[in-house]
């Protein structure tokens, strides 16, 4: 039984500092720019962002932008009645589009500097 209370004390423990480690939509907002510039995220046609290198802090900017994006694209899909598919495939192609010169973009499954 004090096998299992420490157990669980460990789990809670790691769940508790998990979250508190991660990054919050805010503080990702504000370094997108950034991690886009150095190249080392990208946008997808999905309508998501990808990690093209994984340094610094791009991996967490990227999980808190996709998880706003894919509520957001799942918010618009049940109001407009239309498959969520739909709306990342949109959103992914307006995303590409106004990506800046010198910024990755995946297409045909390659990241591409545009």
């Amino acid at each position: 039984m004090k096998r299992l209370i420490q157990m669980f004390a460990l789990v809670l423990a790691f769940g508790i500092s998990a979250s508190v480690l991660a990054m919050g939509l805010d503080e990702a907002k504000q370094k997108l720019d950034s991690v886009k510039q150095q190249g080392l995220v990208g946008e997808t046609p999905t309508g998501y962002l990808e990690v093209v290198r994984a340094e610094g802090q791009a991996k967490e900017v990227v999980e808190a932008i996709n998880s706003a994006r894919r509520d957001e694209y799942k918010r618009i899909a049940e109001k407009h009645n239309i498959p969520v598919t739909q709306v990342e495939t949109v959103a992914g192609k307006k995303a590409i589009e106004k990506t800046p010169s010198g910024q990755y973009v995946q297409m045909g499954g390659k990241w591409v500097k545009k």
